[in-house]
């Protein structure tokens, strides 16, 4: 009855975190912008209002969408939701660890990638369908490379199971410095950028028909389908910056349970993440949006450092 209710806590504890923090670090990363840009900008606390906002508004619905339209936001958050379960955050391992396989989580984004997809196609749209299009031909390099540069890391332990890899790697710390790891960390890095649209693959603040991807897909949402797809966004973006943290500096992470080590990793945590939601505001202030045909070399280039990352892994190794 205990390891139920300690399990359940364990639980609630990641979906918080995770959950209540991704607003925050969008936050962070446009209010960084803002300060690089010499303007003052929104407080790193206006994500939360602007989701309010849109669950209370009404939603409205093309009259040439089908029940898959509606269902859409729904699986989406919810499958975003069994991940955040599944990637460790600020314990390792999860009491779910046993399905936390890298594997599972890939299958589990691309699920939500291809009902947004299809929602995109639903309304007939020209806007849906260009998104979509294009969503799709990016994601066939970024699994990819993100399979790769995880299993680069992975290799170490012996495992792909996420709470294994994290665990090992933090009695581990030297092996931060590992080239093979250093290069599996840039390849992610950049898979974590188009994975969650952002400069200089996408750009989630424009309406432009030329350079929407994810937007695209959305444009026809309103109300708290658009509350769902946001908050899904920012939920996935907190996953990626957790893998980014905990797979190649797993410093602070609690691998006991004690209130003193929880507490010690949610703030290890938190200062993880803001680091690199500052470091992705660095990358978008710095760099320009890439023409389309462009991007894909960029995201060989992920592939290529990862694969590159579990190769030189083995020559070290032998």
């Amino acid at each position: 009855m205990n390891d139920i209710i300690t399990n359940a806590l364990l639980l609630i504890l990641q979906l918080g975190v995770t959950v209540l923090m991704a607003p925050f670090i969008f936050g962070i990363i446009k209010k960084t912008k803002a300060r690089i840009q010499n303007r003052r900008g929104p407080s790193i606390f206006q994500p939360y209002a602007d989701l309010t906002k849109l669950l209370k508004k009404e939603v409205v619905i093309s009259e040439n969408a089908s029940w898959l339209f509606s269902f859409t936001p729904y699986l989406l958050i919810a499958s975003t939701l069994v991940i955040v379960i599944l990637v460790p955050t600020v314990f390792a391992p999860l009491p779910f660890h046993w399905i936390g396989d890298i594997i599972t989580v890939a299958y589990l984004l691309a699920l939500g990638r291809f009902f947004l997809a299809l929602a995109g196609l639903d309304t007939a749209s020209g806007f849906g369908g260009l998104g979509s299009s294009r969503e799709m031909s990016i994601a066939s390099i970024v699994e990819p490379a993100m399979m790769l540069s995880i299993f680069a890391v992975a290799v170490t332990a012996g495992s792909t199971n996420l709470s294994i890899v994290v665990r090992s790697l933090s009695t581990t710390p030297a092996s931060i410095f590992n080239p093979s790891h250093l290069l599996a960390f840039v390849a992610l890095f950049i898979v974590t950028i188009a994975e969650t649209g952002r400069i200089p693959v996408d750009n989630p603040e424009t309406h432009l028909e030329l350079t929407m991807i994810h937007e695209a897909m959305i444009l026809e949402y309103s109300g708290r389908y658009l509350a769902f797809i946001e908050w899904a966004s920012q939920m996935k973006m907190v996953i990626f910056l957790s893998l980014l943290a905990n797979l190649f500096f797993p410093i602070g992470l609690a691998t006991v349970l004690s209130p003193a080590a929880l507490g010690v990793s949610i703030v290890a945590f938190v200062a993880k993440m803001t680091l690199l939601a500052i470091g992705i505001a660095l990358v978008e202030s710095t760099n320009a949006k890439l023409r389309l045909f462009r991007v894909p070399d960029l995201l060989m280039t992920a592939f290529i450092l990862s694969l590159l990352s579990l190769i030189l892994y083995f020559i070290v190794g032998a």
